[in-house]
């Protein structure tokens, strides 16, 4: 496969962009290539804050690719296989910039599993957001059980999981799966506002707040502040 992802920068932000048409599926190999745009930004020093969404404006991303399924299932390294995605989203998880997605159409699957490593989700009015595995006798495997009941409580995320059916992007909000709602195709230009606000603060307290932020919802409370002011003393 071509390379599927391209990113542009400008001004502090940079904005990688996904572009597998019809419906940007997320293939194995493009799951490699967005992980790869990420070590790159890691790496460069003046970019701030990294927005992510897609091509098109059908779907964000219909989930996995299905066409892979049959040669997974064959294949006797398949938990293996299955983690070294997992890497790539934990990666994104723990990427030390901020970022923001952008939700600019369907959202499924690995879709919104990407989407929920992410520390920001602006999501356009037409989308619909959800984990649908369930209606192909699967459940999510891209982290999917784990990181939506952390957003949205054990609850909502069971019914979502439960019943396969999407939510709307107001509905999403509501829950607090997404930050905001914006009208259809507006959405890159309100993450890139939101980000140029990040970009004129300082990286190195930006990195801190959100590492305190993701170590301390692992923590007690007192656990929490305390590691708070070890990153305080080194920022």
């Amino acid at each position: 496969m071509a390379n599927a992802v391209r990113v542009e920068r400008e001004q502090g932000v940079a904005t990688v962009v996904i572009d597998n048409p019809p419906l940007n599926v997320m293939s194995h190999e493009i799951f490699q290539q967005v992980g790869e745009a990420f070590r790159s930004l890691e790496r460069d020093d003046q970019v701030v804050v990294v927005v992510l969404t897609t091509a098109g404006e059908r779907a964000f991303a219909a989930g996995a690719d299905i066409k892979e399924f049959p040669q997974l299932m064959n294949n006797p390294d398949m938990l293996e296989f299955v983690m070294e995605t997992h890497a790539i989203l934990r990666y994104i998880d723990n990427f030390p910039k901020p970022t923001i997605v952008v939700l600019d159409g369907l959202t499924l699957g690995g879709g919104l599993e990407l989407a929920l490593t992410f520390d920001i989700r602006i999501a356009e009015e037409h989308a619909q957001i959800g984990l649908p595995e369930v209606k192909l006798g699967l459940f999510p495997g891209g982290g999917g059980t784990q990181r939506l009941p952390r957003l949205v409580g054990e609850a909502k995320a069971k019914e979502i999981m439960f019943t396969g059916e999407p939510v709307s992007a107001t509905d999403a909000e509501r829950i607090g799966l997404v930050n905001k709602v914006v009208p259809t195709g507006s959405g890159r230009e309100a993450a890139k506002a939101l980000a140029a606000k990040m970009t004129r603060h300082s990286l190195q307290s930006l990195a801190r707040i959100k590492q305190a932020v993701d170590e301390g919802m692992e923590l007690s409370l007192w656990d929490g502040i305390k590691r708070e002011a070890e990153l305080f003393v080194e920022v």
